[in-house]
């Protein structure tokens, strides 16, 4: 018996990862439970198993009797074999011969350990698998379900939902792949481990990888904003004004962010040198496009309005508007691509004038036309003039007239 329980507990710790003081302590417990279980056994059983030589003892407490009177009552004389000191009504822990505990006993106490073994598996497992989130891990998958990935990473199998796949990306059983630790969630089954290709972080951890001073603390990742298997925009800063941030990532020949597209399938990657001044980054983040002004919103502290001219309005934007996105989303500010003034036609100017109105609360937009029509293209214009003047101009009657110059008495004075 304790060659057997010697060999299953090796195995268990070898080959499936168990501590063996916890498989012990399982096994415990289950012959414990099991043998209260079968007829004749008390409900005080106790279950030790010495934990140099395997051997399993078991034990009852009895209350001492004149006679042998039942389960749980002991005779007195027998009581005086265990303790010679034993009187009537003392209590005595008996040993319980082993097959006492009778073969249903076993078969349960075999069904509770591997249920026990499962779930300190299951814990390991967990255990494990949510100390390594924010960790890249190779694996290889084993079944594609839908566009979603099963994939082998060893003891347990890990998912790659379909969201979290490259949209580029197309894979078969079987081939290998690397992914990012996203989250691990505990279940009656195992670990539920969510991996992904598609977050930012995956960027960020892969750059942490390739480039030695951004593991090192030398470097800072700032940001990353990304479009997943289009294109990636990370911000970088340096703590030793010897190390240029930007050429660290690059790599020479620009080895290290090669590797990293690589792995992402070819994804384009800006690498945006981070500015403690706001106008600086937003220049950075909109690269390649070259900005004519910045103008900060002094009504929205985290909006921008970016004039760029006609050559370089295309660039701002990006495709389908993908480098405005991904700057707005890397440098937290909302940005507004805008014409430079140069640039516009005259029609254009008129509909920006009637823009700037129709944002004065309380001003339609057919009223803001009809005062551009004649000459009033700012609040300032229509406070300098009085109500009966708007009136000669516009045609309007003195109600309106005098709620629209109201209108821009209180917008100057909110800006004030």
């Amino acid at each position: 018996m304790n060659n057997e329980l010697l060999t299953v507990i090796s195995y268990l710790e070898r080959d499936r990862g168990v501590d063996r003081e916890v498989i012990v302590q399982a096994i415990e417990s289950a012959l414990q439970q099991a043998g209260r279980k079968s007829a004749g056994i008390g409900s005080d059983l106790r279950v030790e198993i010495d934990r140099k030589s395997l051997r399993i003892k078991a034990y009852e407490t009895r209350e001492v009797s004149q006679s042998d009177s039942g389960s749980g009552y002991i005779s007195l004389r027998r009581a005086r074999d265990i303790d010679p000191a034993a009187q009537v009504g003392d209590v005595v822990t008996v040993e319980v011969p082993p097959d006492r505990l009778g073969r249903i006993a076993a078969q349960t106490a075999r069904q509770m350990i591997v249920q026990k073994i499962r779930q300190a598996e299951r814990e390991n497992e967990f255990n494990e698998f949510k100390d390594r989130i924010g960790d890249i891990i190779s694996g290889t998958v084993s079944q594609v379900q839908q566009r979603d990935l099963i994939v082998d990473v060893g003891k347990v199998e890990a998912i790659i939902p379909a969201k979290e796949r490259l949209p580029t990306e197309d894979y078969n059983i079987g081939n290998s792949l690397r992914a990012y630790v996203h989250s691990v969630q505990p279940s009656t089954t195992g670990p539920v481990v969510v991996l992904s290709r598609a977050c930012p972080e995956f960027v960020k951890a892969l750059f942490r990888l390739e480039v030695s001073e951004i593991a090192d603390g030398i470097v800072e990742v700032m940001g990353v904003a990304r479009d997943p298997g289009f294109r990636s925009k990370i911000a970088v800063r340096t703590h030793d004004e010897k190390v240029d941030p930007v050429g660290a990532c690059v790599g020479l020949r620009g080895n290290r962010v090669k590797n990293i597209v690589r792995e992402l399938g070819g994804e384009k990657i800006d690498i945006v040198r981070w500015n403690e001044d706001i106008r600086q980054y937003l220049a950075q983040a909109l690269a390649p496009a070259h900005l004519s002004e910045i103008v900060i919103d002094p009504d929205n502290p985290t909006t921008a309005k970016v004039y760029v001219d006609n050559e370089n309005l295309s660039l701002a934007i990006g495709r389908q508007g993908q480098n405005v996105r991904l700057a707005s989303s890397l440098t937290g500010w909302n940005i507004k691509i805008m014409k430079g003034a140069a640039e516009e036609t005259f029609e254009e100017k008129v509909e920006r004038t009637i823009n700037d109105l129709v944002a004065i609360p309380g001003i339609e937009r057919d009223e803001a036309k009809l005062l551009v029509d004649n000459g009033f293209t700012s609040a300032d214009g229509i406070l300098a003039a009085d109500v009966p003047y708007i009136m000669e101009v516009t045609g309007l009657d003195e109600v309106n007239a005098q709620r629209i110059r109201d209108a821009a008495v209180a917008f100057l004075g909110e800006d004030d």
